[in-house]
Formats: C-alpha cells, structure tokens, sequence
C-alpha cells in the first residue's frame, strides 16, 4: 500500500510545486500515471521511491514511513524492495547487459547474488527478447533494447512496487505490448503494486485504475 498524506514538494530556485493532499493506492493495484510533460509524474514516483524527500507530509510505502528514513536507509530500502524502471534507464556504461541487470545485487549487502539470481536474470532476458545481447554493452543496444534491460533489472529482486516511468516509451508496439504484460504479470503473481507513467493511453485499459496528476496536485 503507498499512503501520501498533506504532502508537498517544490524543487530548490523553481517555480514548479505540487502537492497532494491524500492519495492511498492499495497493494497489489495497477495503477497508471498520466498527465502533460513537466505536471510532476516523474517527480511523484521519485519522492514514493524516497529518491526526492517531500517538504512537507509523508509518504508511507507498506509499513514503511519512506519520508522519515535517512538517506541511506531510503538507498537500501529502494534497492531492496522497490522495482524502479528510469527514465533515463540509468544503465552503466562500463557493464554488459547482464551485469547491469545484476547490478542491484552487487551494490547492497541486503541482497545476495547466487546461481538462483544468476538464471533468473537469463530467464528475464529471455521473456524480453534480449537473451543473445546478454554480453553486449549498453552502447551497442538500441534505445529500445537498453529499455528491456532495465526493466529486466527493476524486476530481478521481485519488489513488492515496481515504479515505471515511460517504460515503453521507446519500444515498437510488439515490445510495448511484450513488457507491460511483462510488468503486470509480474505484480500479478506476487500480489505487487505496479504505478507505471505513461502518455500512450491505448494501453490504459490494461491498469486497475488511471490517476490524471493534474487533478491530483
């Protein structure tokens, strides 16, 4: 379950500013993000994922008060229990496919990587068509495989959020198709909670529920 309650955010030196009185999104939902460019979709998902800390009010991520924690505890918190698919992909560029998928694994002590991680990363790359680019690097990807490949990170831990942001905004219909069953297939079968920002309303039928931020600020 994500609470937000009386929270408002503005960003240092900018005219921008949102704020959301109350928004409860309930475990295990489907929820899509929509709105114009610059309304606050990305900043929303960063400031649930603990990325931003609010001004004021809280956020609440299950048990968790996420805008109470310090900074570090936000890091291992987001790392180990929430699934989150950038914008900018936020790949390395000096790791292959495969060691950017595994990356969470290697950069927090909470998660241990083993065989059982290893093949269930093969096993993602295969549902998203990238199982022969495993040892390519990111440079070497299009724009849409380096997209699958994040998705394919966001999902290794199995969180209990995943947060998308445009996740296939770069991809051709078949791979749009193809990852967002992939992302709700996966929220289905653990009970997770998937808050995904999109501007292609043709795929919003497949969500629970559809929230225009701009009536939500």
């Amino acid at each position: 379950m994500i609470v937000l309650e009386d929270l408002s955010f503005r960003y240092p030196g900018s005219s921008f500013g949102m704020a959301f009185p109350s928004l409860r999104i309930e475990r295990g939902a489907k929820v899509a993000v929509i709105g114009p460019s610059g309304a606050g979709k990305t900043t929303l998902l960063k400031l649930i994922a603990g990325i931003l800390k609010p001004d004021a009010g809280s956020v609440r991520v299950e048990d968790t008060p996420v805008s109470t924690l310090s900074e570090g505890e936000r890091r291992n918190f987001r790392i180990s229990r929430i699934g989150f698919i950038f914008q900018e992909l936020e790949l390395l560029d000096y790791l292959n496919v495969f060691d950017n998928i595994l990356h969470p694994y290697r950069i927090n002590r909470v998660l241990k990587l083993d065989r059982q991680v290893r093949e269930k990363a093969r096993e993602l790359a295969e549902q998203t068509g990238l199982a022969d680019k495993l040892r390519r690097m990111p440079r070497e990807l299009s724009q849409g495989e380096r997209q699958r490949a994040a998705v394919c990170r966001a999902l290794l831990t199995e969180p209990g959020l995943m947060l998308a942001d445009e996740a296939t905004g770069n991809l051709d219909p078949a791979n749009k198709l193809r990852v967002i069953e992939l992302l709700i297939g996966a929220a289905e079968r653990r009970h997770a909670t998937l808050l995904a920002v999109t501007h292609d309303h043709e795929l919003l039928p497949l969500f629970d529920r559809v929230i225009d931020i701009r009536q939500a600020r």
